[in-house]
């Protein structure tokens, strides 16, 4: 996935829609109306003939933003008349002094926060307790801070205002690029949250991410209860993303894949409910039967204690953590209105609604009943990840990873070998090079991400990881989605024509692209694929990884409803909570498509931990990715992804209709759905 930076522009000026500021918020009200009528009419004054409504915007929005320590109101009216910028031509200048200046902050609070995590996100020995202070340090925490007090943030504010996603979506179409641009510079002083709760945030993020990159399963020590071993000796997988790509790939096993899928599904349900046993967490000294979670040592029974619910214990200190910072965000006041209306620029409520109409489809019970004949078998929870319309599955995955380490023995050799990847996608060698040449390649602790630079002669890095016999299929699946993140990243910095507008709309855009090169990687691999049926493959393929991934969003926002409905539960709580809502978000939506009731296997993704509230981001990506795959056939892929992610920054729906022409939607998957069902 996609690395998420909490730096400057996202965390340390949490973004809210400004308005009256409330009592009690630490943000106690002291521009009064009267201060901002006479603010207005001085301002009128010195500058006449202005645009007074923006005037009035612009000083009522950074009025929000001032605090007694700011000054007095007479402090307020002086600076607004003194600093508001009525000549658009001099507004023009002073917007692309800013610009300048933002990126070199922002890129170079960048590279500090890549060097100081290096030890973290890379396999770069071992990690003391020193390297998890500095790699969780926001080293960004305090800026924002430091520009309210030099009054830079308020010099934004009044001449920049901030506009809602309302005022973005009616006025957006008829902007200039420019004034794009300078409305994304208004977005990024909304709110003032204290440094200490910034970097709050960022530690606790830190650490979920730190106990999830170390969650691996020893797969070789996993045994049957009469005692066989049905891995690898040296498979170590890491939940849950490995241990879900090898059930996905256990498909091909007609023998044994059964079985193993069965042993990997039980390993979910014991890490879902924390009786897995601690000692068998990344470590090979024991022997684990999950069947009847007992564990070995040197083939004698080991006590062996339960992990003690540390899963639920980082979700919770995300939420607190998060939670802490909603009095510093009237218009915005939870983490899951910033995450979505703010940040996603979808609200909640849309996103679920779009997801509730989808996973009731009668289209998914066909779908269902069609997988169920293919596999000559009633259908089981794991078979969320059948992957049997792909044509990658028939390909026996030890052959697979034949191939990808031979050509990929270390992270150089994936980095000499992107050019010839993008150039099989159809791009021209000098453009290949170029883009290419952007791109870093680090070896991941984790099972890989992407993170993007912040200016311009930065490059972004591609964490894969690679073990010492080279690069496995999983391995090189996951580092081709992680490349379509590079390419994005690279376009929407190097390619947009102001760097305000660097970037994309939101997560899901990216995640998009990242699936458009993961849908490719056999052909990267050299191996055609002559299916005549592939493009129904494809979409019905499309259709239930889309059911699967809206699932476990749908059971992460109803977590964060839960949490905020119990914001002092413990983590036992929580675990329970959680568990029942997957079992319920199962009975209403999966238990009708597959036929089985009550699992909670929803409950294992990773995100949930480390990634807060960013689930939903996949399914808009799914969505995203269906949409662009339909508009580029017949079309040049590499000439519409460059035209495509060169535009920028705008909303997801003004994004969207000027790639494609249209706003985002499940339809068409819908209608291309029923269209192969028939």
């Amino acid at each position: 996935m996609k690395k998420l930076l909490f730096l400057f522009m996202v965390l340390a000026t949490a973004c809210s829609t400004p308005g009256a500021r409330k009592p009690g918020t630490g943000n106690d009200t002291l521009i009064d109306n009267t201060a901002i009528s006479t603010a207005i009419d001085s301002a009128k004054t010195r500058t006449p003939g202005g645009d007074f409504a923006f005037l009035e915007k612009g000083v009522r929005h950074s009025a929000s933003l001032w605090r007694r320590e700011d000054g007095t109101p007479s402090d307020f009216i002086r600076f607004v008349s003194e600093n508001y910028i009525a000549d658009p031509a001099r507004r023009t200048v002073v917007f692309h002094k800013i610009s300048n200046y933002m990126e070199s902050l922002n890129g170079n609070f960048n590279e500090i926060t890549l060097d100081l995590r290096k030890i973290l996100d890379e396999s770069a020995g071992e990690i003391d307790e020193v390297d998890r202070m500095f790699g969780t340090y926001s080293v960004g925490s305090h800026v924002s801070d430091d520009l309210y007090a030099d009054k830079i943030a308020f010099l934004i504010a009044l001449n920049f205002p901030y506009f809602t996603l309302a005022e973005k979506e009616e006025l957006g179409p008829k902007w200039t690029r420019e004034e794009w641009a300078m409305a994304r510079l208004g977005d990024m002083f909304v709110s003032r949250v204290p440094a200490t709760l910034t970097q709050a945030v960022g530690d606790a993020v830190g650490n979920a991410e730190m106990y999830i990159a170390e969650y691996n399963i020893c797969m070789g020590h996993l045994l049957t209860d009469d005692g066989r071993k049905l891995f690898p000796a040296d498979m170590v997988l890491l939940s849950h993303w490995n241990l879900r790509d090898e059930l996905k790939a256990d498909y091909a096993d007609k023998a044994n894949g059964p079985e193993k899928q069965e042993m990997i599904y039980r390993v979910m349900e014991h890490i879902i409910d924390q009786d897995i046993p601690k000692v068998v967490i990344n470590n090979p000294e024991y022997d684990w039967a999950p069947f009847s979670n007992k564990v070995t040592r040197n083939g004698s029974f080991a006590e062996a204690a339960a992990e003690p619910d540390t899963r639920y214990s980082h979700i919770l200190d995300n939420f607190r953590a998060m939670k802490a910072t909603d009095p510093y965000n009237p218009e915005a006041n939870t983490a899951i209105q910033r995450k979505f209306s703010v940040e996603m620029e979808i609200s909640q409520d849309e996103v679920e609604a779009l997801f509730d109409s989808y996973l009731r489809s009668p289209h998914l019970v066909r779908l269902g009943a069609l997988i169920k004949s293919r596999l000559g078998r009633d259908l089981k929870p794991y078979d969320i990840w059948y992957n049997g319309f792909e044509t990658r599955s028939g390909i026996p995955e030890e052959i697979l990873t034949a191939k990808t380490s031979a050509l990929y023995p270390d992270p150089e050799a994936f980095r000499k070998g992107m050019p010839a990847m993008l150039r099989k996608l159809g791009w021209s060698p000098g453009r290949a090079d170029y883009l290419a040449g952007k791109i870093v390649v680090d070896p991941a602790r984790g099972s890989g991400h992407a993170w993007g630079s912040a200016m311009k002669g930065s490059p972004s890095h591609l964490r894969t990881r690679i073990s010492g016999k080279g690069m496995d299929y999983k391995g090189y699946n996951i580092a081709v989605h992680e490349f379509g993140h590079n390419i994005e990243q690279t376009i929407s910095m190097y390619d947009v024509d102001n760097y305000m507008m660097s970037g994309v709309p939101n997560t899901a855009i990216t995640e998009a692209l990242a699936f458009v090169f993961q849908n490719r990687d056999l052909m990267l691999l050299g191996i055609k694929d002559n299916d005549p049926e592939k493009v129904k493959m494809e979409t019905l393929s499309s259709a239930w990884a889309l059911m699967e991934i809206m699932g476990v969003g749908m059971v992460d926002m109803k977590t964060w409803k839960w949490l905020y409905a119990n914001p002092e539960a413990t983590p036992a709580q929580l675990k329970e909570s959680v568990k029942s809502i997957a079992v319920d978000t199962w009975n209403k939506y999966f238990a009708p498509v597959l036929g089985v009731r009550d699992s909670p296997i929803l409950a294992i993704y990773s995100h949930m931990v480390d990634s807060p509230l960013y689930l939903a981001n996949y399914s808009y990506g799914h969505i995203v990715q269906f949409q662009i795959e339909e508009f580029l056939k017949n079309r040049s892929l590499p000439d519409e992804i460059d035209r495509m992610f060169s535009q920028g920054r705008l909303t997801p729906q003004q994004w969207m209709k000027g790639a494609t022409g249209q706003k985002i939607s499940t339809q068409p998957i819908l209608n291309a759905l029923d269209k192969v069902l028939e």
